[in-house]
């Protein structure tokens, strides 16, 4: 697995597009969790690329099937947060390694803030839910890194886990989506991470300026 903080991802070059984030409450297609809601509606914005291909991959799936969007844009002073976090949970659990170990470690469930696809507005954690709401069960709750079976790959999950992330995964893939594969509920289009991934020449999305809401 090529983690976000391989060096490979950082030197992707940017041929930045200066498309707008889109508000998804403005979107009646998607449906919107509130588990992350801030008062500025940071969570519920997403590149407008990314946006589309998400209305595109809805249409693929079977009837009755709808995505659930829980987070989109991150601000950078908030993903830094996020990944300092995590580096300090990781000393108290593993002392005495170096910087290094950390920040390599940390980089499997939270992206450094350099490279992060949620603050360029590329990147959407979400899930699937039936016609009345209700989300399905995917093998654990979205940003549950406690155990490995968020690994999308995970075979330590129920076949009915399994099967709906197959689901979510082939229609994200038919869009042009890239998944994290330490984390099932992490698709992303346009970023570093998916310009190597896909071989594209250059990402099309870096950190958001404030002009870009």
């Amino acid at each position: 697995m090529i983690l976000l903080s391989d060096p490979a991802i950082s030197r992707m070059p940017l041929e930045e597009s200066s498309e707008a984030l889109l508000d998804l409450r403005t979107v009646q297609a998607l449906r919107l969790d509130p588990r992350l809601a801030d008062a500025d509606g940071f969570y519920a914005r997403l590149r407008l690329g990314v946006v589309d291909r998400l209305v595109t991959a809805q249409t693929l799936l079977q009837p009755g099937l709808r995505f659930l969007i829980v987070e989109g844009f991150r601000p950078v002073d908030l993903q830094t947060r996020y990944f300092d976090a995590h580096v300090d949970r990781l000393r108290i659990a593993h002392p005495g390694r170096d910087d290094n170990w950390y920040h390599q470690r940390a980089s499997r469930y939270i992206s450094p803030p350099e490279v992060a696809p949620h603050v360029a507005g590329a990147a959407v954690d979400l899930t699937l839910c039936g016609p009345d709401g209700a989300e399905l069960w995917l093998g654990t709750e979205v940003n549950d890194t406690d155990t490995d079976t968020c690994h999308t790959a995970s075979t330590a999950i129920s076949p009915e886990a399994r099967e709906h992330r197959r689901t979510l995964g082939d229609v994200l893939t038919r869009v042009g989506l890239v998944n994290y594969p330490s984390e099932w509920w992490h698709w992303s289009y346009g970023d570093r991470y998916w310009a190597h991934i896909t071989g594209a020449s250059a990402a099309r999305y870096g950190p958001v300026t404030p002009d870009l809401l």
